[in-house]
């Protein structure tokens, strides 16, 4: 959520950075925020000064009890308390219904991109920074024919049991799937991030804190006559453990990792983009966070995507790397890479990972801060990143690693599978 003193204080470079995120009534949006924050202000302003009259008042019937003055005076009195205590009710009413106003319309606001993040509106603007050569082996099969020729993954028994979007895992390929899980886990630890087992339901509140709510509502699972959510993703369980927390500084940075299946409601319809373990609505996923001091958080948004795709490198995966431009961040995003492999058979790029700098975006909605060195409590900033997601990664081993004797396992994985070849 973007801080209420930055719309005070700048509005111009407010909209400026909204505009940037193709908000084109951002100075209409702004406006309306800023008179109400001068409205709700004034209120406050006038329920301080009825407070302190009526704690005057209230001093001054003490002082008529005490000296048994005229009856007619105290009653007086009372009466002058009374109006004045149901106008500061009033007024208190008024005040939490602006704030309550207020704090839905700073909801509606994407973060705004940070300086360096490149112009654009849409994908075709994003700019590779980095890319390995394309790997060419012809006559190769997709992953979906391959999964189903060695029965590693069953879509039609998925949809029987549930429906489109929940593949069952099968024989190696749900041992592969556990390899590739319990490899990337060690591999973070290995990078000193603590490991986290987080609740794969969270309430309302924790969707709100991390920007999941309202602005991604349509894409949740909500559990039927409950106020629980299934997560999209575990950086949603694990930065809400810092909600409304005060981090020491000498504590910084702090690194979670978790893996936790995840649920999204927009895996889309079936087609060549969404086929097999393209886009699903549940899957796993390992998710690396950081809570950073606001100084380095963009060395720590380096780190983290030099760490991802030193994991893609150990799975000798074609990759690259994508800055987003403006128009295609993510709603609480100030900047963010993503990893993409290739997928040989499909001839396309495959997504597996989002590294994303949020600044004070979560933070301010979470109240996630520390003290600095006058002692002023200040806001952090958090991170996350894939680290990695799993469909789109085996997806692509497979595609990758087929031969006519069948699919080879990369060599860091083998300790974790037992084997070197489905077969």
């Amino acid at each position: 959520m973007i801080e209420l003193h930055r719309i005070r204080t700048d509005k111009k470079a407010i909209i400026d950075g909204l505009h940037k995120r193709g908000l084109s009534n951002a100075e209409g949006l702004i406006q309306a925020i800023y008179n109400l924050d001068i409205e709700k202000r004034a209120i406050q302003l006038q329920l301080d000064n009825l407070s302190a009259t009526l704690n005057k008042l209230n001093q001054e019937i003490a002082d008529v009890l005490r000296k048994k003055d005229p009856a007619a005076t105290l009653e007086a009195k009372k009466e002058q308390s009374n109006q004045l205590k149901k106008k500061i009710k009033q007024l208190a009413e008024k005040f939490k219904a602006h704030g309550s106003d207020l704090l839905a319309q700073l909801y509606t606001l994407p973060n705004l991109p940070h300086e360096s993040v490149p112009a654009g509106s849409h994908a075709d603007d994003n700019v590779i920074i980095y890319q390995t050569p394309r790997m060419v082996v012809k006559g190769g099969s997709a992953h979906w024919d391959l999964v189903k020729k060695y029965d590693l993954v069953d879509f039609e028994l998925g949809n029987k049991i549930t429906g489109a979007g929940f593949p069952v895992y099968k024989g190696k390929g749900a041992k592969l799937q556990r390899a590739l899980i319990n490899f990337f886990l060690d591999q973070a630890l290995k990078a000193g991030y603590t490991e986290i087992q987080p609740p794969i339901l969270v309430n309302e509140a924790s969707a709100y804190a991390t920007g999941q709510l309202p602005d991604k509502e349509g894409q949740m699972y909500q559990i039927a006559s409950t106020p629980f959510y299934l997560i999209p993703t575990a950086e949603v369980s694990i930065t809400n453990i810092y909600r409304d927390a005060i981090i020491a500084e000498s504590a910084l940075p702090v690194k979670h990792v978790g893996y936790t299946p995840c649920f999204r409601r927009e895996a889309g319809s079936w087609g060549a983009d969404v086929r097999g373990l393209n886009r699903l609505h549940q899957f796993d996923k390992v998710e690396l966070v950081q809570i950073a001091h606001p100084d380095y958080s963009y060395a720590k948004l380096e780190e983290m995507l030099t760490y991802v795709q030193g994991l893609v490198e150990q799975l000798a995966l074609p990759y690259r790397v994508l800055k987003l431009c403006d128009g295609d961040l993510g709603f609480c995003a100030a900047m963010t890479y993503d990893i993409e492999v290739y997928a040989i058979a499909q001839d396309k790029w495959l997504e597996v990972s989002s590294i994303s700098n949020f600044e004070t975006f979560q933070s301010n909605r979470l109240s996630l801060r520390y003290k600095d060195k006058t002692k002023k409590t200040c806001l952090l900033h958090t991170l996350n990143g894939s680290g990695l997601a799993l469909p789109r990664v085996l997806a692509a081993l497979l595609e990758l690693n087929q031969t006519p004797e069948g699919i080879h396992i990369p060599k860091v994985l083998q300790p974790y599978t037992g084997f070197d070849i489905i077969d």
